[in-house]
């Protein structure tokens, strides 16, 4: 039997801020405690201990949404389902991976990158895991937490704007950033991985091109990521123009990044919405009338006359 308490808390529950504050903090804490208890523990910063905890972190962030959609929500957690989880993954790090690669092949073709030696294999590992964690834990937070709780009210348009807003904005904290790259992350990346949740309306695919592009870009091409200083398997140099070559804050910011992954996510934005992958607003499935149906031959005579 439902108690007044438990009424008032469904009542609170449908507010989407609460909801998002607290799926944020179901969602954030755990990454939090694995660098807190990394800090206090005085282990040694190996290679082998950095990836651990990075991948511990993705994993207990995954877990903790789990948890918040079971718990709070009440639901299963579709947009994890494991169902087409790993040919979704894939193409996703196949889209990332040639994103980036092609975003590269330009700078390197216009003479702005160029790779000045190469490192030790073992070098690929702490990116690889740092991707991962980012892939997963920035993915469930923009797209399967902001995104999706606030379309159940704005609509898909105007939650991909917002998404994608706080996507670009929450980049501006990071070293070397600037306005143009804040705004590059929500053109490029906020949109387009948005387009690639709408399309799919699971978690995996946006997962997949995130890690990948992140991975490709700082442990294979050894470009900064997002303003970090980079250690990968190449080493690469960007140079020219900030607008063309990203700067220090990475590729990513470049005219070219944003050029190729806006286009991919025009892409996939009319595919969800020729799928019907996207959702009004609440007010506009509130306000729209029944449609009233089509006059019959005898009645259009009669308004005629």
């Amino acid at each position: 039997m439902m108690t007044a308490h438990d009424s008032h808390w469904l009542r609170l529950l449908r507010f989407p801020v609460v909801r998002i504050v607290l799926a944020i903090a179901f969602v954030v804490l755990p990454v939090v405690a694995v660098q807190t208890g990394l800090r206090v523990s005085h282990l040694e910063r190996t290679r082998a201990v950095l990836a651990v905890a990075l991948c511990l972190g993705a994993l207990l962030s995954f877990l903790g949404y789990h948890v918040y959609v079971r718990v709070v929500e009440r639901r299963a957690v579709a947009e994890l389902a494991t169902d087409r989880a790993l040919p979704q993954l894939i193409a996703g790090v196949l889209v990332g991976t040639l994103l980036f690669m092609s975003t590269i092949g330009v700078l390197a073709a216009l003479g702005h990158y160029r790779v000045t030696g190469v490192g030790m294999w073992l070098n690929v590992i702490v990116p690889l895991a740092d991707a991962v964690q980012a892939g997963v834990v920035e993915e469930i937070l923009f797209r399967g937490v902001i995104f999706r709780i606030a379309e159940e009210s704005l609509g898909s348009w105007l939650a991909l704007v917002l998404s994608a807003a706080l996507f670009g904005a929450i980049h501006l904290l990071n070293q070397n950033a600037t306005l143009l790259s804040g705004v590059a992350i929500m053109l490029e990346a906020g949109v387009l991985l948005a387009a690639a949740y709408m399309l799919t309306r699971r978690l995996w695919f946006p997962i997949g091109m995130h890690v990948a592009w992140n991975f490709v870009q700082g442990g294979v091409f050894g470009v900064a990521v997002s303003g970090t200083t980079p250690r990968g398997l190449l080493q690469g140099v960007l140079d020219g123009p900030v607008w063309l070559s990203g700067g220090a804050f990475g590729a990513e910011a470049s005219i070219v990044a944003i050029a190729l992954c806006l286009s991919v996510a025009v892409v996939l934005l009319v595919l969800a919405s020729s799928r019907q992958h996207t959702a009004a607003s609440s007010w506009r499935r509130l306000g729209i009338p029944a449609a009233a149906p089509p006059a019959t031959s005898k009645e259009r005579v009669t308004r005629s006359g």
